[in-house]
């Protein structure tokens, strides 16, 4: 099978973009008590991929929850990705860190394509 995330990271690391290093960052699930407290925040959990920042796409533009603020994201590297996840980018011209709206496979399948906005 075609890696594209590894072509992706190889072209970008050469050309200073657009891929950039990332990770998709998962809070964990709260262990809770017998009455509902939460005894324990959970395990944050980390996974590394790529991140290029791009501009929103028309049908993201008709989403309802759709602010003007709002990125496109699209993530190589990750075989499953929800809006649970965060998105950090570690470097680059748009590092920061992304709260998921939405988390959808691109239309090839070699990544996500996401609308974020910035947390």
């Amino acid at each position: 099978m075609f890696d594209f995330h590894s072509m992706a990271a190889s072209f970008s690391s050469m050309m200073g973009g657009p891929f950039h290093p990332g990770t998709a960052n998962y809070p964990g699930t709260p262990v809770t008590d017998l009455g509902g407290s939460i005894v324990s925040p959970g395990t944050p959990v980390k996974y590394d991929c790529s991140v290029q920042r791009d501009v929103c796409t028309e049908q993201m533009r008709a989403d309802a929850d759709f602010q003007e603020k709002d990125v496109r994201l699209i993530i190589t590297g990750l075989d499953e990705l929800t809006t649970e996840a965060s998105v950090a980018i570690l470097s680059g011209p748009h590092a920061g860190t992304y709260a998921l709206r939405t988390a959808t496979r691109d239309p090839a399948a070699f990544g996500w394509e996401c609308r974020a906005r910035a947390a």
